[in-house]
């Protein structure tokens, strides 16, 4: 059995890394299904948008992405705004989809369901 995509640690990419083929990159896409691949600057990248209830939350959130990035030295592009965080991963190296970046999105996706139950239980456990 193969381990789950969070469970998997970034490997290094170094220059001349091959983007990954179309048909691979859908089959790993399968896996996390709210993220959807997008085009910038002619580079293919996966994409999400995170919703919260304020700033303070999304930058929460964004600063937990980041010590994640620095714990795997793979590093995303974070657009930080008023209750919105969308993160993108790309490998700059292979100029674009490589397996780290679909490592890294199930683990954002971890991340913000460990937000999401923390608030559900302060939520719960304030009535």
């Amino acid at each position: 059995m193969s381990r789950s995509l969070y469970e998997q640690h970034c490997q290094p990419c170094i220059i001349g890394t091959r983007a990954m083929l179309p048909e691979d990159s859908n089959k790993m896409l399968a896996s996390i299904p709210r993220w959807k691949k997008v085009q910038v600057d002619g580079m293919e990248q996966i994409r999400r948008e995170f919703h919260f209830r304020d700033f303070k939350e999304a930058a929460a959130f964004a600063h937990k992405i980041g010590l994640l990035a620095e714990r795997e030295n793979h590093h995303p592009s974070l657009l930080i705004e008023w209750g919105r965080v969308v993160v993108s991963w790309w490998s700059l190296k292979a100029n674009g989809l490589h397996p780290n970046d679909f490592i890294m999105a199930a683990k954002t996706d971890l991340v913000a369901n460990n937000i999401a139950s923390n608030n559900a239980a302060s939520t719960s456990a304030g009535n």
